[in-house]
């Protein structure tokens, strides 16, 4: 996993939605201003639901505190767009199968369900700044409580 103070290869093209709108971006895009990722899953699966019930909860302070929010996973943005309506979520959501962001961070970590070994992204979070400098990670995010880890993060940045 990439260390905090290294910077990310910001050049590669994300499908996202935001405010029901589905686009193409360039990661480096989406960096106006520090971002918070969150990687999870899958939508509709109970500790990714956990995770960003908690953050639509809480993403309005995120934003006062001068932060983009970003939640990734490998869903399509069709999937993003109903997941986005049914837990009120506010925003951005980006698809990422072919696991872009974890190639940038080398968070792609080997898992195991039902006896079958797989890689896939860690289920983590990155404080990155406008530069692409890793200023925090989380690397094994609290599902459950998952927006007062970052508030916690950023305060303490």
């Amino acid at each position: 996993m990439i260390e905090t103070g290294s910077k990310i290869d910001t050049d590669f093209t994300l499908d996202v939605v935001e405010n029901g709108e589905e686009k193409s971006v360039i990661f480096k895009e989406l960096l106006d201003r520090p971002t918070i990722v969150s990687v999870y899953m899958r939508n509709n699966t109970s500790g990714c639901d956990k995770q960003n019930k908690s953050l639509a909860e809480h993403s309005d302070w995120f934003d006062e505190q001068g932060y983009n929010l970003v939640a990734i996973s490998k869903d399509t943005c069709g999937s993003h767009k109903n997941y986005a309506e049914k837990f009120d979520i506010n925003y951005l959501l980006a698809s990422d199968p072919d696991y872009k962001f974890a190639k940038a961070t080398d968070s792609i970590v080997e898992k195991q369900m039902f006896g079958n070994k797989y890689e896939a992204p860690s289920r983590s979070a990155y404080v990155i700044d406008t530069d692409g400098t890793v200023e925090a990670i989380i690397e094994k995010v609290n599902t459950k409580d998952h927006a007062s880890e970052l508030k916690e993060v950023i305060q303490n940045l």
